[in-house]
């Protein structure tokens, strides 16, 4: 049986986690909008034509921002014709996606729907084909009290009072060749400067993310970051990072060893963020936002095979399994040891495309196997990130070597009366004993320990098996000393209470 050996010291203190790590995604991108989270004339729809049972689960994952409108489809949007009478709105060619937009579902939907998921909006803006003059007016629009063209247009659209968005990100993937309007570094660069200047010139109170680079494994990487950043240092309080993992060789073991990648490109982004500011002489940090993350690999064939020019075409539609599901758990894992620097994160998306809800239009709604590590982190991940040093052995793979079979982050609360380990036993074969030091934390008891795990790593939450995967409980405890057994291939939550 394997053994994995830990100390956790509550002074040794990784940083704060920003609630706002546990974000989402919301995209004009198949049916996450139309048929997710807007379906009118949907049984469980309200007068909004907002659906609810989706909402309920929304909520149940406790998303504390949500990210939209893109995403590539961002780049070629004209947020002009989501607001207004939606009899008058038009319908576009939408050519991220190659979809039809009706505009049916605009800022103001988003808004509201936004509120009614108890989550802050975070807008995107396009700088793929339009710049500074798009962007401020948006956010007079949606910030300004009144007064004003934009934002009395909104008052006469129904919504008196202002929308008040405080966290904006500054166009999508600029680095990418597929993206409406890619820019080249210093293209980008200048225009995100000019249009973050104007924006804050309308409202100082928002935040602003500048595009960092669409993935590790960009050409341009990482002289995008120094490079846009030397634009933008003054006017940006956060970059963004995209990745998203799968599995298309069928190589478990290699493809639970890929968020070892995710953690790299997190410190590369933030060394690059502090040597800009090193040689500005500036005196704030460049916080990271990873509003891009999942899995992501199941759909991309069949959707080849989509005609266009379809509303809300079924795009994306990945169908997670276990394995998914503790890819998830270790990307979580990743950004709550990160939790000094990652400030924002967005699964992407909530709904139907690569998301941890699925639904059936004018049907029911389920919870995928990702669902569960991403409410479990929601949940107990709040507080302050704790250093976990982990003694285990180690396996090589094709792209990484020495992958510590365990992997763990540690969460004290903000009340400091409860702790929360998060693990995964990457190990395909063998269940590991996971002893744990806590005498630092004084007298402990376990108050509960989830685990989600299952014998066939392919099992998935299906229409006609909605619970095949679900979490289970069990613990064990010796006094000053945590000992756990983590099942193979598991996920595991272990919940301590802190006399």
């Amino acid at each position: 049986m394997r053994q994995a050996k830990a100390v956790i010291d509550k002074q040794n203190v990784v940083g704060p986690i920003d609630k706002r790590i546990y974000g989402s995604f919301i995209e004009h991108l198949g049916r996450a909008v139309y048929g997710g989270i807007f379906e009118p004339g949907h049984p469980q729809a309200d007068a909004s034509g907002f659906r609810e049972d989706v909402i309920g689960l929304v909520k149940e994952l406790d998303v504390p921002i949500i990210r939209y409108p893109g995403g590539n489809f961002v780049s070629g949007y004209n947020w002009e014709d989501g607001i207004g009478p939606a009899e008058k709105r038009p319908c576009r060619l939408e050519l991220a996606w190659f979809s039809l937009e009706t505009n049916r579902f605009g800022t103001d939907e988003f808004a509201a729907w936004a509120k009614k998921a108890g989550a802050e909006p975070m807008l995107a803006v396009n700088l793929g084909t339009r710049g500074p003059d798009a962007a401020r007016n948006l956010v007079e629009y949606c910030n300004h009290p009144g007064g004003t063209y934009w934002s009395d247009l909104r008052k006469s659209n129904g919504h008196v009072d202002p929308h008040n968005i405080k966290v904006w990100c500054l166009g999508n993937e600029m680095d990418g060749e597929w993206q409406i309007g890619h820019k080249t570094a210093d293209e980008y660069g200048r225009i995100a400067c000019e249009t973050a200047k104007v924006m804050k010139w309308v409202d100082p109170t928002i935040e602003l993310v500048a595009c960092g680079s669409s993935g590790i494994g960009m050409s341009t990487f990482p002289d995008w970051e120094k490079t846009i950043l030397k634009h933008t240092y003054t006017h940006v309080d956060y970059v963004s990072l995209h990745t998203y993992y799968g599995n298309h060789e069928n190589d478990t073991a290699n493809f639970l060893a890929k968020p070892v990648n995710m953690d790299r490109f997190i410190k590369t982004v933030a060394s690059v963020c502090d040597a800009v500011k090193a040689k500005k002489r500036g005196k704030k940090d460049i916080r990271l936002s990873f509003d891009e993350w999942n899995v992501w690999y199941h759909s991309n064939l069949p959707d080849s095979k989509v005609p266009r020019w379809q509303e809300a075409p079924p795009l994306l539609e990945d169908i997670y399994n276990m394995e998914d599901a503790l890819v998830v758990g270790l990307m979580l894992i990743v950004l709550i040891n990160n939790a000094d620097r990652v400030k924002m994160a967005c699964i992407a998306q909530i709904v139907n495309v690569i998301a941890p809800i699925m639904t059936e239009t004018g049907g029911a709604c389920r919870r995928q196997t990702i669902f569960y590590p991403f409410k479990h982190a929601s949940m107990f991940g709040r507080g302050a990130a704790l250093k976990v040093n982990i003694d285990c052995s180690r396996y090589d793979t094709k792209e990484t070597p020495a992958v510590s079979y365990v992997d763990a982050a540690a969460v004290l609360s903000e009340d400091c009366r409860s702790l929360t380990i998060f693990a995964v036993n990457r190990d395909l074969k063998e269940e590991c004993v996971f002893t744990c030091g806590l005498r630092s934390l004084g007298d402990v008891s376990v108050s509960e320990h989830i685990v989600l795990a299952d014998d066939d790593l392919k099992a998935a939450n299906t229409k006609a098996a909605p619970e095949r995967i679900r979490p289970v409980k069990a613990s064990s405890v010796k006094k000053g000393i945590l000992e756990a057994r983590l099942p193979k291939a598991s996920w595991n939550v272990i919940r301590l209470s802190l006399a």
